[in-house]
């Protein structure tokens, strides 16, 4: 019966259109078999295109591939349904990121393209629109860049593009359906057809206006998903900057958006160029700021820094230090997979390194080890009895979440409060006051009860010296003082995840205490 609600409290979140969609993709898929082979005619011009920024090296010579830091050579033919490392690595194998990195040739990329043609009738996770949604695009700036002028590939990647215009993720929404869009434009330019393009732009202004925030944030809340679609976006503007076709003002309204986006990409990267791996953001997967900054000066792109709002992040810098947190609402309700329980989550970089983190994620396969990286504890904020601020679930699920019901912020000082523990009868308030070369933060439960709260604080990895002192705590030259009514101070160890299935040892501060715990960290 705790399933059914669980699952029940999770599909009250969800838009109309999505249970329409689930229902219809199977109810025809299963009832009903379409043919998406449709005749090309006329000849295919490549479009103008130069590489700006070229994807990480994931294939070498003798079809060794790699994907999420896992290395597979094939001996023979490529199986490109290989799914023994999961989804989303045969999902990366299907994705052709590969045909537009730096050491690729014409002749290689041509060769992969056949052999991948070969399995077409075979090929499962491939055929998926996500993945068509990503390759369609690595194949048409691949394509135009050599000027390869190939009827079997135009016709299988037209076939391809038949298949995902009429499998559009209106399921999922958010990230996955504006790919959708963004690859039918790069179609619609390479084959020159007026239905991709209008389905295209269809989705490419609803989505973009709903998706990008008024702070400039992406609203999935992944600062990595933000690069992503950022990236994505500055290629459509590159597409329409070098090929004359349609005359409107899509340029104009993606110029827009990438500008917003820029802004708030700058407000959030740390000094170093890193950015906070907050939600579902991964070391080594999206293009980093520096060079999305780049392809913006490349493509003439300004941007001003606005201040950061209904994201729900904040960013306070110092000369001694970089705070990032968060005090939102898990976003957006209905598209919640990459979303993690972590209210009142924060990162602190200290005189340009890294100090207090997010654990980060190192896996996307729905196991124990996802679950716990997505959980509470995981991450730089306080938990309740040992449960959840909000219901993660199987993978990319969440239930009854935790929500803000008040915040009040000045220049140096925010608290916030949030109601995930109501059925409780706990409410969780949070406040942070930055000084010069100090931090203070308040947590504070509301009523008489008893229930044991613990706060948790991860070291970055290369934090290896952390002494406890009764309630002090000293790292380096960094001063942790605890007050309030503690139970226990513990140094435990945890997981960093430093990419997919890459972890490395690190530090974690356990904090015991009923309701009251006064942190104040001396830089």
């Amino acid at each position: 019966m705790s399933k059914l609600f669980l699952i029940l409290s999770t599909i009250k979140y969800l838009k109309p259109i999505q249970i329409y969609y689930r229902l219809f993709y199977f109810v025809r898929n299963r009832f009903f078999k379409k043919s998406y082979s449709k005749k090309l005619s006329g000849n295919i011009i490549p479009l103008v295109w130069d590489d700006i920024i070229f994807s990480n090296h994931s294939y070498t010579k003798n079809k060794i591939f790699k994907f999420l830091n896992i290395n597979q050579e094939f001996k023979s033919n490529i199986d490109w349904n290989y799914n023994f490392y999961g989804k989303l690595w045969v999902y990366n194998l299907n994705y052709f990121d590969f045909l537009n990195q730096k050491e690729m040739s014409s002749k290689e990329g041509i060769g992969l393209i056949l052999n991948y043609i070969e399995s077409d009738e075979t090929l499962l996770d491939g055929k998926e629109p996500y993945p068509i949604s990503l390759r369609g695009v690595n194949w048409i700036k691949f394509l135009s860049k050599y000027k390869v002028k190939n009827h079997l590939i135009n016709q299988v990647l037209y076939n391809h593009y038949q298949i995902l215009l009429k499998n559009l993720e209106y399921h999922l929404l958010g990230n996955h359906l504006l790919e959708n869009g963004f690859s039918l434009l790069f179609g619609a330019y390479f084959f020159k057809d007026d239905i991709f393009y209008n389905k295209a732009i269809k989705i490419i202004y609803k989505e973009l206006n709903e998706e990008v925030l008024e702070d400039g944030a992406h609203f999935e809340l992944s600062p990595m998903y933000h690069q992503i679609i950022l990236f994505r976006l500055l290629e459509c503007i590159h597409l329409l900057n070098n090929n004359f076709w349609k005359n409107d003002e899509l340029l104009i309204f993606l110029i827009s958006k990438a500008s917003m986006m820029l802004g708030w990409l700058d407000l959030v990267t740390f000094s170093d160029g890193s950015i906070p791996m907050v939600n579902d953001s991964a070391h080594g997967i999206a293009p980093n700021s520096k060079e999305l900054f780049k392809y913006a000066e490349v493509l003439n792109l300004s941007y001003k820094t606005n201040t950061l709002g209904d994201s729900g992040y904040r960013k306070y810098n110092s000369e001694f230090y970089e705070l990032f947190l968060d005090v939102g609402d898990i976003g957006p309700s209905y598209q919640s997979g990459h979303a993690h329980s972590d209210t009142f989550n924060f990162v602190l970089y200290v005189k340009g390194f890294p100090f207090i983190v997010d654990r980060g994620i190192s896996t996307y396969e729905s196991n124990s080890l996802r679950q716990i990286e997505r959980g509470t504890k995981s991450h730089n904020t306080v938990e309740v009895h040992e449960i959840d601020q909000s219901e993660v679930w199987c993978g990319f699920r969440v239930g009854n979440r935790a929500k803000i019901i008040s915040i009040a912020e000045s220049d140096n000082s925010i608290k916030s409060t949030h109601n995930g523990y109501k059925k409780y009868d706990v409410f969780h308030s949070r406040e942070w006051v930055m000084k010069s070369s100090s931090i203070v933060i308040k947590d504070t439960f509301n009523g008489e009860n008893k229930l044991n709260k613990k706060a948790f604080f991860h070291l970055h990895p290369s934090v290896i010296k952390c002494s406890i002192l009764g309630t002090k705590v000293l790292i380096n030259d960094i001063e942790i003082l605890f007050n309030g009514d503690i139970v226990s101070i513990e140094k435990k160890n945890y997981k960093y995840a430093s990419g997919f299935n890459k972890q490395e040892d690190a530090i974690l501060l356990e904090i015991s205490f009923y309701k009251l715990l006064e942190t104040q960290i001396n830089i």
